[in-house]
């Protein structure tokens, strides 16, 4: 079996929830949940306005959601977040903006969000 990496270029634009299982790289617009056990890469043309849910991601791009990872996020240079991270780890490059609150460690995913 090979690692495929798949592309939604700059001008597709999707309403609805996208689900995938290896790898995915999107670049266009995006209004609604991205949800995987793989691994995600945000484009720099990218935007995202809804709720991710992955192995991984990399963002360059711009998020409006919370992000919910269960190893790794990483907020490039110039790349905006505005939204929540629960995650393993997270880095955040300078150039970024994140506007939010985050949780990291080994029990930030695992644990259920409290209903206020």
């Amino acid at each position: 079996m090979t690692n495929s990496k798949n592309v939604l270029a700059n001008d597709v634009e999707i309403k609805g929830s996208i689900k995938f299982s290896d790898h995915l790289i999107i670049d266009g617009k995006i209004e609604g949940e991205v949800i995987s056990d793989g691994s995600l890469t945000i484009g720099e043309n990218a935007l995202i306005k809804g709720e991710v849910k992955t192995r991984s991601v990399i963002i360059f791009g711009k998020v409006e959601g919370n992000i919910t990872v269960q190893e790794r996020c990483e907020i490039k240079n110039n790349a905006i977040l505005v939204g929540d991270i629960a995650a393993g780890t997270l880095a955040i490059k300078d150039g970024a903006t994140f506007m939010g609150q985050s949780r990291v460690g080994k029990n930030a995913v695992s644990k259920p969000a409290l209903n206020d």
